[in-house]
């Protein structure tokens, strides 16, 4: 430090004189004497580099990096990895926490049915607390502040009459924290998410049969009881059929106007390319993803229907029960499976088709996506559907039930669909919208899923996915480090959060983890005294980074250089100093 490097780990410091040593550097006095040399030497820090955070050589530097000092010192020193603070004011499980845009303020969610508004200053206070007990909550899981930080949306789990759970949204004011309007939202882990500073998007579930559903995403005013008798709060956006007891969960929305200015490109020749060029792909079209993306397959009479482009669906339905009660159908099909076929065929010309040749052609485009987790083959969520979100369609003003519709086109279709092969645990996109993160636990290879009611067994591994929303497509290779250990009934969702340079989430194993997003690297271990449901990182401050725990604790983490500073800005104990000097003299 003296000589004008950074603070060193003694592993690393280990490391430095082998290598010096193998140089033929003969003593540590002489290490000492051409450190500040040695800080400077960039085929030194490139090799410590590769073999002290073992990244592959194939990986090149970060691309805002000046030099491999700089970036060795940036991945050990700006990692928010010490404990700064516990903040113990939630009385029960703390399931989420939120940021403001502007970094002042962060929102949690908690067992304990409160949520709690905290001020974001030197050292972090209770501001507000709000019980959501007086309104039939059972808890509160989900915040998120609108674009200007003046609202505050907040979701949790409804108990309505005989007892049934589902969900409901409040939309509280940053002003004075009073309740502006409160939305039903089913299933309750669709929690719900703004579209724009004054519109919020919820959900609801239409049962069509034991395992057929229907869901509804309806876009809701925040300013209902002041509005509501001069025009319309409320529209629908989409209906979407699920099939094999699937539906709509964790809806969030991406921005597409902020794809060509990412804050940090993935892609490595991409990197290198600096191309600002925009390919415009079809997403009403197939694609790898679909072609590859396991299907159910229908019976062979069932699938010469599909194939011929002439048969009506009414007249495929009808020649599907006479096939059946003629015993042409073979094998005999279980209950389940007959609802899915007939649900398949009654959908096939009731679905609008995807609007095609309507991607965004210029950086200020305002069409936004819808994303949000689905399935195919059962109830446990393991697909990512992708909806356009067009300017006309962003406002409640016009029909309550949308624009009109003919009756082929009573449902509406996806215009992108990722399947994961396993259950998904978690979503976070990064600062940018173009990077989608996700949080899965794989099925295991080669599974075959013949009852949806009894999914696969998933892993005790969680697996991080990264997404490139321009091009969709898998990018990088999973992060791995964090586990899970619940059963596919049991699962919970495990909150992630993205910032410019990282990437950090949750996990069952009691710890939160950190990892870099251009090295693909895990940087650091967070650890709690029981599960951690979520991670925040400031939206200004990629140093400051929050925790919550099924402990019933907060805890905030800074980097070691922010922990420097601010010790280095407390007034140091005078009267201690005067009082030893004294006894020295003495």
């Amino acid at each position: 430090e003296a000589g004008g490097g950074p603070l060193l780990p003694d592993s690393v410091l280990y490391e430095i004189f082998l290598y010096l040593d193998h140089v033929d550097v003969l003593s540590v006095g002489l290490v000492c004497q051409q450190w500040h040399a040695v800080a400077r030497d960039e085929f030194l820090w490139k090799e410590l580099f590769y073999r002290y955070y073992r990244v592959s050589r194939e990986v090149p530097r970060h691309p805002a990096a000046v030099s491999w000092y700089d970036e060795f010192q940036r991945l050990y020193d700006t990692i928010p990895c010490v404990e700064v603070q516990a903040l113990k004011e939630h009385n029960d499980q703390v399931l989420h926490l939120s940021f403001s845009h502007s970094g002042c303020l962060f929102a949690s969610c908690s067992k304990d049915c409160t949520v709690k508004i905290w001020s974001n200053e030197l050292d972090i206070s209770l501001q507000h607390s709000s019980n959501m007990r007086p309104y039939n909550w059972s808890y509160t899981q989900f915040s998120q502040f609108n674009s200007d930080d003046s609202l505050l949306l907040v979701s949790g789990v409804f108990v309505g009459p005989h007892n049934s759970s589902s969900g409901e949204i409040a939309v509280i004011s940053m002003e004075n924290f009073t309740l502006l309007s409160r939305v039903r939202n089913k299933p309750y882990d669709v929690f719900g998410c703004w579209l724009n500073e004054t519109n919020l998007i919820s959900g609801n579930l239409h049962r069509i049969g034991r395992i057929t559903s229907c869901s509804v995403l309806w876009l809701n005013n925040a300013f209902q009881g002041i509005e509501s008798e001069n025009v319309n709060v409320v529209k629908r956006l989409f209906k979407i059929q699920n099939l094999n007891a699937s539906t709509i969960r964790t809806v969030m929305v991406a921005d597409c106007s902020r794809y060509d200015s990412p804050d940090l490109l993935l892609d490595y020749e991409e990197q290198l390319a600096a191309s600002s060029t925009c390919p415009v792909f079809d997403l009403g079209s197939d694609s790898e993803e679909e072609e590859a993306k396991p299907k159910q397959t229908p019976e062979p009479a069932v699938q010469e229907l599909l194939d011929d482009g002439g048969v009506t669906a009414e007249d495929g339905l009808q020649q599907f029960f006479d096939d059946i009660m003629e015993g042409r159908m073979r094998p005999a099909m279980t209950e389940t499976e007959l609802e899915t076929k007939v649900a398949e065929l009654f959908v096939r010309n009731r679905t609008k088709p995807p609007e095609l040749n309507l991607l965004p052609t210029d950086s200020n485009s305002k069409t936004k996506y819808l994303i949000f987790t689905t399935g195919c083959l059962t109830y446990s969520p393991h697909q990512i559907g992708i909806k356009r979100i067009l300017p006309h369609q962003m406002t409640t003003a016009g029909p309550v039930l949308g624009e009109e519709r003919r009756s082929d086109e009573f449902f509406d279709s996806l215009d992108h669909v990722i399947d994961i092969h396993g259950h998904i645990i978690g979503m976070g996109l990064s600062p940018d919208h173009r990077y989608l993160y996700v949080n899965s636990r794989a099925w295991p290879r080669d599974c075959v899923i013949s009852d949806p009611m009894q999914p696969p067994p998933i892993a005790e591994e969680i697996d991080l996915h990264v997404f490139d929303l321009k091009t969709m497509k898998e990018v990088k290779r999973a992060l791995r480090a964090h586990r899970a250990y619940t059963p596919n009934e049991e699962c919970f969702f495990i909150f992630l959060d993205v910032s410019r340079d990282f990437v950090a989430s949750g996990a069952e194993d009691r710890h939160g983890y950190i990892w870099d997003r251009h090295y693909n690297i895990c940087l650091a271990k967070l650890q709690h005294d029981n599960v951690v449901n979520s991670v925040a990182f400031s939206p200004v401050e990629q140093e400051l980074l929050l925790t919550a725990s099924d402990d019933t604790t907060i805890k905030v983490w800074r980097s070691p250089r922010t922990v420097r500073v601010r010790q280095a800005r407390k007034p140091r104990p005078r009267k201690l100093l005067f009082s030893w000097l004294m006894n020295q003299k003495s």
